[in-house]
């Protein structure tokens, strides 16, 4: 594969540290949530991970959508992203919540969400090491 593009971060001392982009656009105090034991005061992998997922599934929803002439410029994906014991280590597991427009009819709306499932960077990567569930709302 030839990158159209390579975004670039820094990260320093793991969850209790600062996530920095090479352009400057993110610089972020990471902190571990409550429930990992963290004090919460910053943001952490799995939300940072959560948005990255969220809005590239809406931009192959989007694609796909104009590719099959389907409006779903309204639409909305929320990315739910868990972590938990996996054998020795830890592991993801990922909700993706599509709120598609009233316009789109359920059988059109589940096609978009599979095709965009296909074509979605993310949902590439982690096709075989992530579980990822689909649900329509």
């Amino acid at each position: 594969m030839d990158a159209l593009y390579t975004a670039v971060a820094t990260a320093t001392h793991g969850r209790e540290g600062r996530a920095v982009s090479s352009d400057g656009k993110i610089d972020l105090k990471l902190a571990p949530p409550a429930e990992l034991g963290g004090n919460g005061e910053g943001t952490n992998p799995e939300q940072l991970f959560a948005a990255g997922y969220a809005a590239c599934f809406g931009s192959a929803l989007g694609l796909v959508g104009r590719q099959a002439k389907v409006d779903v410029s309204d639409a909305a994906v929320t990315a739910e992203v868990g972590i938990g014991k996996q054998g020795e280590g830890f592991g993801l597991k990922v909700t993706l919540r599509i709120e598609l427009p009233e316009s789109v009819d359920q059988e059109t709306g589940r096609k978009l969400v599979e095709t965009a499932h296909q074509v979605c960077p993310y949902s590439n990567a982690t096709r075989g090491n992530i579980e990822v569930d689909l649900v329509i709302e």
